[in-house]
């Protein structure tokens, strides 16, 4: 049976708490703050506290309209953290960032504990890789804070993830796996306002599934919610260039100007300047007229 459809799928708004990230032409642009050892792209750089805060309050400087906290990496290949170890690197960058600017902040957690703390320390958002099916009280407590909610799709774990996925039509596959999680989160007691979906690019799948999903990207509008894409400095994009070695930074500002053109709500990023300015400039040359966005 075809998902159902809802039958005016463009969401205004997406609610955080006390706050809603109102949508425009171009896309929200969620900043990267990883605050770990070992993250495939910057793993170690903002280990310290004071300098991931730093890098924060500068991807606000550039323009990020969310940032994205989290102290466990989910790269191909990744173990778990113990829930202490992560809660004790973001909290204090938590902490300090919510003092210092009003921008949402959200917490990157599959773990009921950490995403606690965070929220109470002024984080508005929980960003879980594992769809909210990872931890039994992480549904209950996004509920209890009225928190925004990212569930992405990833097929097994991060240290499983890459052993040969196989879909039988990747885009109708996760289209379907989302909508079966949106409706049970609903059934939940959940806002639907606050919901933000996540076809998770890179996280079971080959190269050319995270093709495939960025060219029908505009597919998951249907699901009625705002769509979230995170493409940015992963393995794909040097594969397309044919240079593993490559910077990754041009290659990402080319798939954002696809997924803005697409229509997609919120981009998660390392790089938010060069984008921003992409952004900035490819609205001001006509890539995104007035009216909604074309596929």
């Amino acid at each position: 049976m075809a998902p159902r459809r809802n039958p005016n799928p463009r969401p205004d708004g997406w609610q955080a708490r006390d706050v809603t990230l109102r949508f425009s032409r171009a896309p929200l642009l969620m900043g990267i703050v990883n605050v770990t050892p070992d993250s495939f792209s910057d793993g170690g750089k903002y280990l310290d506290p004071g300098r991931a805060v730093a890098h924060a309050l500068e991807l606000v400087d550039h323009g990020a309209d969310i940032l994205d906290i989290g102290g466990e990496s989910t790269r191909p290949g990744a173990v778990p953290v113990p829930a202490d170890v992560e809660r004790a690197r973001v909290v204090p960058v938590v902490r300090e960032v919510c003092r210092q600017t009003n921008t949402p902040v959200s917490i990157d957690t599959s773990k009921s504990c950490v995403a606690r703390a965070a929220l109470e320390h002024g984080a508005r958002i929980i960003n879980d890789v594992t769809g909210f099916e990872g931890d039994p009280d992480m549904v209950g407590l996004a509920a209890e804070f009225g928190a925004g909610i990212c569930f992405m799709h990833m097929r097994g774990t991060p240290a499983t993830m890459q052993d040969d996925p196989r879909y039988d039509d990747v885009v109708h596959d996760i289209l379907q796996y989302l909508e079966t999680r949106r409706d049970r989160l609903l059934a939940s007691g959940i806002d639907r306002r606050c919901l933000c979906l996540d076809p998770g690019i890179g996280f079971g799948k080959t190269h050319q599934h995270n093709l495939v999903l960025l060219r029908r990207c505009h597919e998951f509008l249907a699901l009625g919610c705002p769509i979230l894409v995170g493409p940015s400095r992963k393995a794909f994009v040097g594969h397309v260039l044919g240079d593993k070695q490559a910077d990754r930074t041009a290659g990402t500002v080319g798939v954002a100007l696809a997924m803005a053109a697409q229509g997609i709500h919120v981009l998660r990023l390392h790089d938010v300047k060069p984008v921003r300015q992409a952004l900035h400039l490819f609205v001001a040359a006509g890539g995104l007229p007035d009216g909604e966005p074309t596929a």
